[in-house]
């Protein structure tokens, strides 16, 4: 079976889900990436991955309860699928197979 490729950015949502676990949010994502990389994630960029990361089957969303802190509003909550915990390790495989033996050093980027 043939897997539509994942994006970076997707990937790296993909993680960030996986890092928070239960719980995880558009801006709890969005910060995670912020601490991981070092630069500020635009929070709309990770709501249009997890639209084309849901439209894959690889996270599914559902709201939370309402809270008084966002003025009775519900979060929308994201959990990765087992098809997406597929892709995550997939990629990781693909990703370790080609940084294996690769030398950076003493090259021109």
């Amino acid at each position: 079976m043939k897997t539509e490729a994942l994006g970076q950015f997707e990937l790296l949502v993909l993680l960030a889900i996986l890092r928070i676990g239960d719980g995880a949010y558009g801006v709890s994502i969005a910060q995670t990436l912020d601490e991981a990389s070092g630069q500020e994630t635009a929070v709309a960029s990770v709501y249009a991955a997890l639209q084309r990361l849901e439209a894959k089957g690889l996270v599914r969303t559902r709201l939370g309860d309402p809270t008084p802190e966002r003025g009775g509003r519900a979060k929308r909550l994201v959990e990765i699928t087992a098809a997406g915990r597929r892709q995550a390790r997939q990629s990781q495989r693909t990703l370790q197979r080609l940084w294996y033996r690769t030398e950076l050093e003493g090259r021109v980027t």
